[in-house]
Parts: structure tokens; C-alpha cells; sequence
């Protein structure tokens, strides 16, 4: 009777851990991707790939003209030679998310010929693929990655799975500035490198 009692407290006892781990490990890794992405670099490389973000007709979101910004900056700084912009579009017709980022760049400076775009992915892992074939046909080596802090860690793993020679490089400035906001966007992203690191590879 004893033994009976103790193996059932031991299954109560399991029932109501396994909550609690579950909730220590997915804030484990939240902390993962904001500590990463808070990091600073400075390394050089070739190009920056400036991930896509939603651009508003022929402008770009203010969330992807942050990232437009420091990719400018990397250039104008001398760490990139080239920058490289991805993105499609969500309805035929509508503006590319690449095109749009391409444009924005010409009218802020950077020559064109310092500019390569790819305008048919729609996530990060086809942003990524689109880049690796781009990048291989130009004869680029070394990117840095171009994105919102909170973005990083799970666009560096992708990049890593792609063989491709990529470091971050968060943007320092981000429009996700609200408690809400922040929570939100780190809520996705832990969902979504959790996906990743759990089935890897997306269709």
C-alpha cells in the first residue's frame, strides 16, 4: 500500500513539474535570443544582407527602414561592399520588398552597382536560400546579417544550416520600442526558433 502511494504522489509530482519545466525552458531560450541579439559586432564582411520586412507600396515600413539604415551605414562605414536586399511580394503587382529596399538605398547615396536584390522570398529561411545562390553567382563570401535584434539569433541558425558565412549585425535602433511591442515580437520568435530548432529545416 505504501509503495502504491508513493508511485502515485511520484506521478502527481512529475504531472505538475513537467508545466514548470516547460515554462523555465521556453524562458530560457527568450533570454537566448535577447541576449544574443543585444551583442555588439563589428566585424567586416563582403556584403549585408538586409533581411525583408513589409514595405507600404514604394516605401518601406518603418521597421524595414531601420534596417535599410544600418545597412547604409555599414556600407558608408567601409565594413560592406555590397549590400543585398531580399524580400517578394505579397500580391502580384504590389511593390518587392527587395526592389523597394534597392530603391530606397540609390535614393539615399549607395551606387547601384554596389546593390543585388532578390525579389521572390517571402520568410526568412527563402530570404536566406535566394541570398546563398545570389551571393555563390557574384562571388561573395562573408555577409553580415541585417535585422532586428530580436531576429538574430534564429536568422544566424538558418544561415548557419545553409552553409552560409554570415554574423549578425542587429540593427542598433528598432521601432519595436514599447513594452507590448518588444513582448510581442520576442513571444514569435521564441515560438519560432523553438519550431526551428525542434523540425528544422521549413518546407
Amino acid at each position: 500500500m505504501i509503495q502504491v502511494l508513493a508511485r502515485k504522489r511520484s506521478i502527481v509530482v512529475g504531472l505538475v513539474a513537467m508545466p514548470s519545466l516547460a515554462v523555465l525552458g521556453f524562458l530560457g531560450v527568450a533570454w537566448q535570443i535577447v541576449s544574443y541579439g543585444n551583442r555588439t559586432y563589428d566585424a567586416p564582411a563582403d556584403a549585408a544582407v538586409v533581411l525583408g520586412a513589409a514595405a507600404w507600396g514604394n516605401k518601406p515600413s518603418p521597421v524595414y527602414r531601420e534596417r535599410i539604415k544600418e545597412a547604409i551605414a555599414l556600407y558608408e562605414s567601409g565594413r560592406v561592399r555590397y549590400l543585398i536586399f531580399t524580400g517578394g511580394t505579397p500580391v502580384p503587382g504590389y511593390p518587392a520588398e527587395g526592389q523597394v529596399g534597392r530603391e530606397f538605398a540609390i535614393e539615399h547615396g549607395v551606387p547601384a552597382a554596389a546593390i543585388l536584390v532578390e525579389s521572390t522570398s517571402r520568410t526568412t529561411w527563402q530570404n536566406l536560400a535566394n541570398v546563398k545562390a545570389l551571393i555563390e553567382s557574384a562571388g561573395i563570401d562573408s555577409v553580415l546579417l541585417v535585422s532586428d535584434p530580436l531576429h538574430m539569433r534564429r536568422a544566424v541558425a538558418m544561415a548557419a544550416r545553409l552553409q552560409l558565412r554570415a554574423m549578425p549585425a542587429p540593427t542598433p535602433s528598432s521601432r519595436f520600442q514599447s513594452v507590448a511591442s518588444r513582448a510581442g515580437f520576442l513571444w514569435r520568435e521564441t515560438w519560432l526558433y523553438l519550431e526551428y530548432l525542434v523540425f528544422g529545416e521549413p518546407p
